[in-house]
C-alpha cells in the first residue's frame, strides 16, 4: 500500500523542531552562509555564485565589456541589397520609399525603383540592368569655400 508523503514543513513542527532540518538555526537566519542577500558576495576577488552567475546571466556579468563614445550612434536606416530586391520582387515599379539600397549582389532585370538613399554602386548595377533609382532625398551639394 503506498501511502502520501507530506511535506517536511507540515512534519516537522514537533517539539524542539525550530530548524525544519536546516542544521542549526544559524545558518537559516538572514542570508548568513550565503554571503547577503541577492547577488552580494559574487564580487571580483571571490568565485562565490560563479557558477549560478555564468549560467543565469551568461558570461558577460564579469569583466569589461567595451565602450563606445556618446556621439557614436548605431545606424538605423532600413536598407536593403540590390541582389535581396532581384530575389524579392518582380521586374518593374519597386516602392522601397523608406530604404536604403545597397550594392551587393546581382541584378538582372530592369527595376524603376522608389528610395531614399543609394550607394553609387547601387544605382550603377540599376542602370546597366537598365533600370533607374528615383530618389526622395536629394543629397547636400558640397559648398564650395574660398573666392
Amino acid at each position: 500500500m503506498k501511502f502520501k508523503k507530506r511535506k517536511k514543513s507540515s512534519r516537522m513542527h514537533g517539539k524542539g523542531m525550530g530548524t525544519h532540518g536546516g542544521g542549526a538555526r544559524k545558518k537559516r537566519k538572514g542570508s548568513g552562509h550565503r554571503g547577503g542577500k541577492g547577488m552580494s558576495g559574487s564580487g571580483k576577488r571571490a568565485d562565490h555564485k560563479k557558477t549560478l552567475v555564468t549560467k543565469l546571466y551568461g558570461h558577460k556579468y564579469f569583466g569589461k565589456q567595451g565602450i563606445t563614445s556618446r556621439g557614436t550612434k548605431k545606424d538605423k536606416r532600413l536598407k536593403i541589397n540590390v541582389g535581396d530586391i532581384q530575389n524579392k520582387y518582380k521586374s518593374g515599379e519597386v516602392d522601397l520609399s523608406n530604404y536604403k539600397i545597397l550594392g551587393k549582389g546581382e541584378i538582372k532585370d530592369k527595376f524603376i525603383i522608389k528610395a531614399k538613399e543609394a550607394s553609387k554602386s547601387a544605382i550603377e548595377k540599376v542602370k546597366k540592368a537598365g533600370g533607374e533609382i528615383i530618389l526622395s532625398v536629394k543629397k547636400k551639394e558640397e559648398i564650395k569655400h574660398g573666392p
